[in-house]
């Protein structure tokens, strides 16, 4: 008797600390059903219907995706400006940040202000640097058109002219560039110096040394800042919404931006859905390429030849 007394204790006492556990990351769970994996469902199963909030929701099938490539001229159009914006945002945002996390490995005195000076601007937000960005390319007051000014050259549309607005943007991204060269910094930081003093019995230069042996080791590194760096950029949707709303002639239609336009101004939210899973299929895919490639040029110590 009393060792089954015993045992139905402890399971009440183990009932009681199951539910107590529930009730801890219940708050978490409700957020993530309410505000998460509710509307991602929600959202998959709006693409199917034909719906502009005033109107009951009508089943249209996949009309909505087959639209998006026969009759939306604006679709394609946005995801080609989406991936010119990736491609060159994503291959100079890598390149700076890792030349900087390079120069900032250094130790100097005084190199903790530096860096600190090239991470500020990643701490504000997006539609803050947007606006102030947006001041610094105006046409009278910019400070880039008075640089060029003071240099005795002409001023110019930054964000009027359709051959420069989307190098513009670009160039505000890489404002953010000190999230991946923290990251940089501490994959450098890491590496084992061994293989440098090897090197060197070598005698190896600085070059040589950055291509056989840092770029090697740092790979992992890189990968993790490429793929991120696509998955960030493809859903860019601040820069062009503050800044040009999508022109001049939709040069900066970001496929964010034409998602948000059908959602909030047309008020085709069952079109807006379809349009959020294809850019989710287009990350999806991406990143599964970016896995496959990885295996011929990303390099994990330890790993066999």
């Amino acid at each position: 008797m009393a060792v089954a007394a015993s045992g139905r204790t402890m399971r009440k006492a183990k009932i009681q600390e199951t539910i107590t556990a529930y009730l801890f990351v219940a708050p978490w769970i409700i957020g993530f059903l309410v505000f998460t994996g509710g509307p991602i469902i929600f959202s998959f199963v709006l693409s199917f219907f034909r719906w502009k909030v005033i109107n009951t929701p009508r089943f249209i099938g996949f009309d909505h995706f087959v639209a998006m490539f026969t009759t939306d001229e604006l679709f394609l159009h946005s995801v080609g400006v989406t991936f010119k914006f990736v491609l060159y945002s994503v291959v100079l945002g890598n390149l700076i940040s890792l030349s900087l996390a390079l120069l900032l490995n250094q130790r100097i005195r005084g190199i903790g202000i530096w860096r600190t000076i090239f991470y500020l601007p990643a701490v504000v937000s997006g539609v803050a640097g947007s606006v102030l960005w947006a001041w610094m390319y105006s046409g009278e007051l910019g400070i880039f058109n008075n640089l060029l000014l003071a240099a005795g050259l002409e001023p110019q549309a930054w964000l009027w002219d359709e051959q420069l607005v989307l190098g513009s943007l670009v160039a505000k991204s890489l404002w953010n560039v000190g999230v991946p060269m923290v990251i940089y910094m501490a994959a450098l930081q890491g590496l084992p110096q061994d293989l440098y003093e090897a090197a060197d019995l070598d005698n190896a230069g600085e070059w040589t040394k950055f291509l056989s042996v840092t770029l090697p080791l740092i790979s992992p590194v890189i990968f993790f800042n490429v793929v991120m760096g696509i998955i960030s950029q493809i859903q860019t949707f601040a820069e062009p919404y503050v800044m040009t709303k999508g022109g001049p002639a939709n040069a900066t239609l970001f496929l964010g931006l034409h998602l948000y336009e059908n959602a909030f101004h047309f008020l085709k939210m069952g079109y807006a859905s379809a349009m959020a899973w294809i850019m989710f299929l287009l990350i999806f895919l991406l990143t599964v390429i970016q896995f496959g490639l990885a295996r011929r040029w990303v390099y994990y110590e330890g790993q066999s030849s």
